[in-house]
């Protein structure tokens, strides 16, 4: 394992968070199951807490049993959203649930999932850990999701070009892969937000994961002969995702609250959340949905 890489991934882990995160995680944190929290997304990127804070809960061992047990050991993670008050201010969080075997797993690539490994190959703070070990775990999982991604850029990339080309190239396409809504132009932003970091981590990723590469000032080219394929994860990534989206719709604790959020925070508009909208998300929706039509015309009508 390269030194260099472990030692750039476990700094980034390892820096300290605002105090109101590192708070909101432990509110959360269920002691006797998590091993580890781990804090990513766009809020880390930008520092805004306002809007909704990602977090990955990774747990000692799944956590469902029976049908909805074997459900998440193909459809993980189970997500819920969360506000809590810290002294009088709402924070927001969602939260993606899974064990910690099988973020490793996924981490690794030993799947055909991209969503851990297109993520964690960005930048991550380990919030809270139960113990030293699960706190290593955690790390060591997070360095394979950058050997990974970066092993994915190569079969992706050019023949030759800069580390950004590499980069530009596996976002794009794992945004696009992915029934995600932002669109592949978000790989830009992604990559600006820490140019100089992901530049200094393709090399010491593609040493690490024995991608054969040759560098000439900024460029590298790259010997394609053993990299991963690409044909079967991108196939497999829109049915994936729609699968989860189905499962959420059934299992997203909190759907209802976080759809309002997100109504209110884009359109102006308040949705209540009624008690029979918070247990049947599904069967309040449409509802919600005439509401939200009507508040719409009158405020065009008021104009």
């Amino acid at each position: 394992m390269s030194a260099d890489l472990t030692a750039l991934v476990e700094a980034e882990l390892a820096a300290s968070p605002p105090a109101e995160v590192t708070r909101l995680a432990a509110t959360l944190a269920v002691p006797e199951r998590d091993a580890a929290w781990l804090y990513y997304g766009s809020t880390l990127r930008t520092g805004d807490l306002s809007g909704i804070l990602d977090f990955y809960c990774l747990t000692r061992r799944p956590i469902r049993c029976g049908l909805r047990g074997l459900v998440e050991a193909v459809l993980w993670p189970e997500v819920s959203y969360h506000e809590v008050d810290l002294d009088g201010v709402i924070y927001r969080a969602k939260v993606a649930t899974l064990s910690l075997d099988r973020f490793r797993r996924a981490a690794e690539g030993r799947t055909l999932d991209t969503t851990i490994w297109a993520r964690f190959v960005q930048p991550a703070q380990r919030i809270w850990s139960a113990d030293p070990a699960s706190a290593a775990a955690a790390a060591q999982a997070c360095v394979a999701a950058v050997v990974t991604a970066a092993r994915f850029a190569a079969t992706l990339g050019p023949d030759r070009g800069a580390a950004p080309d590499y980069w530009t190239a596996l976002f794009r396409r794992t945004y696009a892969t992915e029934f995600r809504v932002e669109n592949s132009g978000r790989a830009d932003t992604v990559i600006a937000s820490a140019m100089d970091r992901y530049v200094a981590v393709l090399p010491m990723a593609w040493r690490q994961g024995g991608v054969v590469f040759e560098v000439s000032g900024p460029e590298f080219r790259v010997d394609r002969s053993q990299l991963p394929g690409w044909t079967l994860v991108s196939l497999a990534g829109k049915p994936l995702n729609i699968a989860r989206l189905a499962k959420a719709a059934f299992t997203f604790e909190g759907a209802a609250r976080y759809a309002a959020w997100k109504v209110q925070r884009h359109t102006g508009i308040e949705i209540p959340v009624t008690p029979f909208a918070e247990r049947y998300p599904l069967l309040a929706a449409p509802g919600a949905w005439w509401r939200l039509r009507r508040r719409q015309a009158e405020a065009r009508r008021e104009r």
